[in-house]
């Protein structure tokens, strides 16, 4: 198993931040246009426990894939889970958290995910060559979209 932990602190208050993540069509706002992805699901306005997201996404070497995810252990103005039920992942728990920053410094994201590559020992050897560079791209690509959208008022 792997785990990738990212945070940024934004200047923000915890209600701009919750209204953002609460919101599942966001997603199509911080995902890089490369990874050619698409919600197939309809959505609610807001995420709600037990929702399956239903998404296709470009994933390097094998084309477009299938993905759902389903939300849980929301805690509103604080967490929540997304949580692979069919993907390119073998395994993809995905906890998101908002909370505010010390000093007034505004709110920071966190997001921390466990996972876990499929075909054993070759998505072994392609984890630091592939899976690895591709999911620091995305939240390094997450990083500076947020912050746009932070820095404008635009969320």
């Amino acid at each position: 198993m792997y785990w990738l932990e990212h945070s940024q602190t934004l200047p923000t208050t915890l209600d701009e931040a919750w209204d953002f993540i609460k919101t599942p069509t966001n997603l199509n706002r911080i995902t890089p246009d490369d990874l050619d992805f698409e919600i197939i699901t309809e959505l609610p306005e807001e995420m709600t426990n037990g929702l399956l997201i239903e998404y296709r996404v470009g994933v390097p070497l094998f084309g477009k894939q299938t993905w759902i995810s389903e939300i849980k252990h929301i805690r509103p103005r604080h967490s929540f889970v997304d949580d692979q039920r069919v993907g390119p992942y073998k395994l993809w728990y995905h906890y998101h958290e908002v909370t505010e920053a010390p000093d007034n410094a505004g709110v920071t994201f966190l997001d921390r995910i466990a996972y876990e590559v499929p075909f054993s020992i070759f998505g072994k050897i392609a984890h630091p060559f592939l899976v690895r560079p591709t999911l620091e791209r995305i939240f390094n690509h997450r990083t500076t979209a947020l912050a746009q959208i932070f820095s404008k008022g635009d969320s």
